[in-house]
């Protein structure tokens, strides 16, 4: 929106409008009728819209096309002018959207400094709004695993259409992140990207938050869905929705249209549509918590967001990635991560996910010491799976119970687990961490019952108590 639209029926009232603001540096476009005004709105929005609120001629009045406007394309500051000025009418536009009402003849200066505070304004609010969006989080993916990029393929082949999508996984895995990928790399990138807490939000005002309101005191309030149009909306969480609520969302899947609490005229809005849970959809829909015909409505191309220890390999690369992140964003101390360091927490469980390795590296970097290297000792988590204290191997109790035979045959199984699974199912990774050649190490593997399976894009490895051999994959 680069212009201001001058609405007027009056030929030398539109042109001498146009002439001053022309030698203030601004663009203009002029309209005498409701039809050419929309046509211009409907072909490039324009920053600002002058509307006179009497058009002879017209089979709508500076109201309704007020009202049309604000319905479609609510950021346009709107300035009423009219030779018939009294306070209903200033009222009565005001209440539907409208910037300021001027009355005619008007004093150039006047208008001069409305248009200026109106396009202020408006900038001022659409920042406002790209800033709530945002909301800190950027569209970059890190990982370089194999079920990360299983992920990433198929999150690249959705962004091409406009295709409803059902993100699955557990909390804190990044299904938010994808969602903004698939935003961020799509035809609708300008867009707004709007986030809707399923879960946060209290079930009697979900709906005003969502679909907006009008009232005679505060006018026109937009909505979340309304604010999303031309974008993305983003359901986070969506078993959390209110079942009532369900229904009139199917309904906008349908119609692409809602009216507003306490509003008369529906709405309409082109969004693409994104949602996430890490609940069972199924399960929720087989005990009436959610509504069947709206689970296949959202969830035409599922997606399922792998947990991080199912890409342990990506985990120095986020730890190193969130070092980056926080020492711009907050100015905490830019550290290395050892080797040690980082191996430690590729063994570790995080069932938090990526979420959790975050809140760990902030918890790092505000209480260690010093801005040098983050040594293994900085990193917490459960001793026994660190095995070292005081330069002793940690032994748990249960194992301890257990004769010697048994209790090495238990510890290797472990311990071989555990790197396997760092290594993302990698044999040839593992054998050279481990100091092993490749061929012993499948031998031993197949003496512990250990195999791996493949899972979202990976390799990961279990112990097959089930069987008398297996076999790991390279």
């Amino acid at each position: 929106m680069s212009d201001i639209l001058i609405v007027d029926d009056e030929r030398d009232i539109r042109e001498l409008i146009s002439d001053i603001l022309q030698d203030e540096g601004y663009a203009t476009r002029m309209a005498g009728n409701c039809d050419t005004c929309m046509a211009e709105v409907r072909s490039t929005p324009p920053a600002l819209m002058i509307l006179d609120i009497w058009l002879k001629d017209s089979e709508m009045d500076g109201i309704d096309i007020l009202k049309a406007v604000k319905r479609d394309y609510p950021d346009i500051p709107i300035i009423i002018i009219s030779g018939h000025g009294n306070i209903e009418i200033a009222v009565a536009a005001i209440k539907q959207g409208a910037y300021d009402f001027i009355e005619k003849p008007f004093n150039i200066d006047q208008l001069l400094v409305v248009i200026r505070r109106a396009m202020e304004a408006s900038r001022l609010r659409r920042e406002n709004s790209a800033l709530k969006r945002q909301g800190g989080e950027a569209s970059e993916m890190i990982g370089e695993s194999p079920a990360f990029r299983g992920l990433i393929s198929q999150l690249d082949k959705v962004t091409k259409s406009n295709g409803r999508v059902m993100l699955t996984g557990a909390p804190g895995s990044g299904k938010e992140l994808a969602a903004r990928y698939v935003h961020a790399n799509s035809a609708r990138a300008e867009a707004p990207f709007v986030v809707v807490n399923c879960a946060q939000i209290e079930a009697d005002r979900m709906e005003e938050v969502l679909f907006g309101r009008e009232t005679a005191e505060r006018g026109i309030e937009p909505g979340l869905l309304e604010q999303a149009h031309g974008g993305v909306i983003y359901f986070d969480e969506v078993a959390d929705m209110p079942l009532g609520t369900q229904s009139k969302i199917l309904r906008v899947l349908v119609d692409q249209q809602f009216l507003r609490a306490g509003g008369s005229d529906k709405v309409r809005v082109d969004l693409r549509v994104i949602s996430s849970t890490s609940q069972d959809l199924e399960d929720a829909i087989l005990t009436g918590r959610f509504r069947e015909e709206l689970y296949h409505r959202l969830n035409v191309v599922p997606i399922r967001v792998p947990m991080l220890s199912e890409r342990r390999e990506d985990v120095p690369l986020l730890a190193r990635h969130f070092i980056e992140v926080l020492h711009r964003s907050q100015g905490l101390p830019k550290r290395a991560l050892s080797e040690e360091a980082a191996s430690l927490m590729q063994t570790l469980a995080w069932p938090g996910n990526v979420r959790q390795l975050r809140n760990v590296i902030e918890r790092i970097l505000i209480l260690g010491e010093g801005s040098g290297e983050i040594p293994v000792e900085e990193v917490p988590g459960d001793e026994e799976r660190r095995g070292v204290d005081d330069g002793r191997v940690v032994i748990s109790g249960a194992l301890a119970m257990l004769p010697l035979r048994e209790a090495r045959e238990a510890f290797e199984r472990e311990y071989l687990l555990t790197q396997i699974n760092r290594f993302g199912g990698n044999i040839s990774k593992t054998a050279q961490f481990v100091g092993m050649e490749r061929s012993a190490l499948h031998r031993k593997l197949k003496s512990l019952n250990v195999v791996t399976t493949s899972r979202s894009g990976g390799r990961i490895a279990q112990y097959d108590d089930m069987e008398e051999t297996g076999t790991a994959a390279e």
